[in-house]
Order: structure tokens, then C-alpha cells, then sequence
């Protein structure tokens, strides 16, 4: 298949995929319950942060979240007390436990009363052409908090050699347009041409066997090779890619 071919067929993929009724499946439905912009955020990155595993367990476990902030997760952080976080005991999802969602609304709260919110925290540390420093930057700040070791592991770092997929999903759902109703296109301060594919285990696979990666191993080297190549065929917005190698790899099982 040529470069031409090629972007041909992945851009007739990202049509396919790109649409509104494929939220039915997808763990984006879940901001999409809400329409302040710091609801959708806070909702967006928790749902994020859990998003690995069962699609229906994501949802699930992410809807019982949204449960217990009140489905008012920005008044929720901005209000509760130390008590309020209670409530949490018992929640998991895989290793993602109560203690870890609780220290997660305090660092959110002080990142919206301190720091201007997650989309100035990230923009201000973000380059031209790519947001993974300022995905390890953020980490930084998100854990200046005193708080126990095993909660880091819920946010990746770029560059200690992740490939942070869900936080580059995140990012996706965040500052991708909202044409079709899929992506929100919240933040302004952000432009999609910065922005890397979520890297998982699907769109790696079927991105080795269409020849846009050639690394093994789904790490931020493999990221880059791929932001590469998908960048060659959309430099302005290579992650609309990600709905046509996701969709091939889990709906077409490509």
C-alpha cells in the first residue's frame, strides 16, 4: 500500500469511527453525562485514569465514581471535607482504590485553586509540537501533595519511557474539535497538531501490521515512531488516527 493508499483508507476509517454512536461503547460517554467545562475535565481525566481492563468495567466503575461525587465532581472537589472522603471506601477498579481516588480530589483541588485548572497546568508546559513533557510536568504537580507511593503509579510519565495512553486519550477527548459530537474541543490553549495517539495494545498492533511502527514494545520510543508516520499523513491532526487503528484492531478485529 503507498503513503497515498494508505491515508486514503485510515481517513476513510477515522469517518467510520469519528461518530457519535460509537459512545455507546466507549468510556468518553461518561463526560459526556455533563456540560460545565470543569465536570466534563474532572470527569473525563478520573474516567481516563481507570481506563484499562473491561470496556464495560471501565464504564461501570467510572459511572460508580460520578456516584459518589455527587455527579457534581467539580463542586464535589472544590467543597468536601475530609469526611466526605469516607465514602470512597470499598471502591476499586483493578489497583485503582479508595485511597487513590481520595488523594486524587485533593490534588485536583489544589490544582483549580492554586494552579488555574488541568488545562493551564498542562498548557503552560506543553512544546510546539508535543505534549509529553507536559504530561511529566503535570505529574510533578499532581503528586506535590503529601501522599503514598503506590498512588503514582496512576499517572504515566513520558519521560521516564511510558507511553501514557490514557492520559494522551484524555488529551485527545479534551482539545480534538467537537464536529461530531465525540471529542469536546475544551481546550483552546492546546492545538491536536501537539497531541500523540493513545498507544495501547489494539492500535500498536494493527499500526505494526499497516507498517507505521515497527518497535515491539508499546513504550514512548514507540510512540514517537508513531507520531512520526501519523504525522506525515495529517500534520495538523495525526490523533484523529486513533479512532481508525482503534476501530480496526477491536471492531474489525484488523
Amino acid at each position: 500500500m503507498t503513503q497515498k493508499e494508505l491515508k486514503e483508507f485510515l481517513d476513510i476509517k477515522v469517518e467510520e469511527y469519528n461518530q457519535i454512536q460509537f459512545l455507546d461503547s466507549d468510556p468518553i460517554q461518561i463526560p459526556h453525562q455533563f456540560t460545565l467545562k470543569e465536570d466534563i475535565e474532572i470527569s473525563g481525566f478520573l474516567t481516563a485514569t481507570i481506563a484499562w481492563g473491561n470496556r464495560k468495567s471501565i464504564i461501570k466503575n467510572a459511572n460508580k465514581m460520578m456516584d459518589l461525587l455527587d455527579h457534581s465532581p467539580y463542586d464535589f472537589i472544590m467543597n468536601h471535607t475530609p469526611d466526605d472522603l469516607e465514602r470512597f471506601d470499598g471502591f476499586v477498579h483493578r489497583t485503582f482504590n479508595n485511597i487513590d481516588l481520595a488523594y486524587f480530589i485533593q490534588s485536583l483541588r489544589n490544582i483549580y485553586c492554586n494552579l488555574g485548572g488541568m488545562e493551564a497546568v498542562f498548557a503552560s508546559n506543553a512544546d510546539d509540537d508535543s505534549v509529553q513533557k507536559a504530561i511529566s510536568s503535570f505529574k510533578k504537580v499532581f503528586f506535590e501533595l503529601p501522599h503514598q507511593q503506590r498512588t503514582t503509579k496512576h499517572i504515566s510519565d513520558p519521560m521516564k519511557g511510558s507511553a501514557a495512553k490514557r492520559i494522551n486519550m484524555f488529551l485527545r477527548w479534551m482539545v480534538r474539535d467537537a464536529s461530531t459530537s465525540v471529542d469536546f474541543g475544551l481546550w483552546s490553549t492546546l492545538n491536536p497538531k501537539q497531541l500523540s495517539c493513545p498507544l495501547d495494545v489494539h492500535s500498536g498492533n494493527v499500526a505494526r501490521k499497516l507498517g507505521l511502527l515497527k518497535r515491539k514494545q508499546n513504550d514512548a520510543k514507540a510512540l514517537s515512531e508513531l507520531d512520526t508516520a501519523l504525522r506525515k499523513l495529517d500534520p495538523n491532526d495525526p490523533v484523529k488516527y486513533d479512532f481508525a487503528l482503534f476501530g480496526l484492531g477491536v471492531f474489525e478485529k484488523f
